[in-house]
């Protein structure tokens, strides 16, 4: 019995094992990058989302499928323009595969390998799309050639489960004597526009010391017209100045000289005789002493013979 439990237990013991390892190998994990398909005996069985999974061993199987962003090298090669030029022509294809399980099962039962047909299909799209534009075109116009690559590529990717995100054309080389052309013709047109920037500054400059020029004629203007304007307002206020002195005249003439009007006239011509503090010599009997006399209320000294002159009887 004893002999029979010994040969059990070492006949149970590698088939537990045994048994624990292939329990093991059924388990898998699916990142969050990725997207599963379980197959059963050769036909797809179900979907797997990321996170544990579990497949029987030896009867079932996981196809693991990356669903974020790649990108593929189309390859440069030779390309005739419209124009009969032989263009090195790359271009480079972003997509992906979307993440609803009928996708995913396109992109793996619907085509043997992705990646290759993406690459073969870009390089023969872009054959098409170049051949029947001219090289001109082809080199100024790249964003619509883009455009339109993406979209003949997400046309004919669509039963894939594959969305192109964007296609972009990596390099356009004409042969050697074009670019030499082009290089030449790119140079000329660079010396012509630094010659009109030139040319625009110049005119610049001038335009600029032209209004300085009238700014300043401008201000010496406006200068001369305020100190017009300033001469106007000194001979308004002496106009105004010698108005006010004659109406005092006038009234002082009036009031003082009412009856003296001949009186008035000789004051006044000798005060413009005076206006210059000179002196001047007058006999003692002259007009101008009789004049200031008379003014003053003053009445001449008479000399001696003047007295006698006036004083006969006292003489006698």
């Amino acid at each position: 019995m004893a002999l029979l439990l010994g040969f059990l237990s070492l006949f149970l013991f590698p088939v537990a094992a045994i048994l624990f390892i292939v329990f093991l190998t059924g388990i898998r994990v699916v990142n969050p990058t990725e997207r599963g398909l379980i197959e059963r005996m050769g036909r797809y069985n179900r979907f797997a989302e990321p996170g544990f999974h579990y497949i029987v061993p030896l009867f079932e199987s996981m196809r693991r499928v990356n669903v974020t962003e790649q990108m593929v090298d189309a390859e440069p090669q030779e390309v005739i323009t419209a124009d009969n030029l032989n263009a090195k022509v790359d271009a480079q294809v972003y997509f992906k595969v979307r993440m609803d399980e009928d996708s995913v099962k396109k992109s793996q039962y619907n085509v043997f390998n992705y990646r290759i047909q993406i690459v073969a299909l870009a390089r023969t799209t872009l054959r098409d799309i170049i051949g029947n534009k001219k090289f001109t075109e082809v080199n100024s116009k790249r964003g619509e050639l883009n455009k339109l690559l993406q979209s003949e590529l997400k046309k004919e990717t669509e039963s894939w489960g594959i969305d192109v995100v964007r296609a972009e054309l990596k390099e356009i080389d004409p042969p050697k004597d074009v670019q030499d052309s082009m290089n030449k013709v790119i140079k000329a047109e660079k010396e012509k526009e630094a010659a009109v920037d030139f040319a625009t500054a110049r005119e610049t400059t001038a335009d600029g010391e032209k209004r300085a020029r009238i700014k300043e004629a401008e201000g010496l203007k406006q200068s001369d017209i305020l100190k017009a304007e300033g001469r106007r307002q000194t001979m308004i206020l002496e106009a105004e100045g010698r108005a006010i002195a004659i109406k005092e005249v006038n009234e002082a003439a009036s009031k003082y000289f009412k009856d003296n009007a001949v009186l008035l006239k000789r004051l006044e011509v000798t005060a413009d005789a005076l206006r210059n503090n000179s002196k001047v010599v007058l006999p003692s009997n002259g007009q101008l002493i009789n004049v200031i006399g008379d003014t003053a209320g003053l009445v001449p000294l008479k000399t001696e013979s003047q007295q006698e002159k006036g004083n006969p009887q006292e003489k006698k």
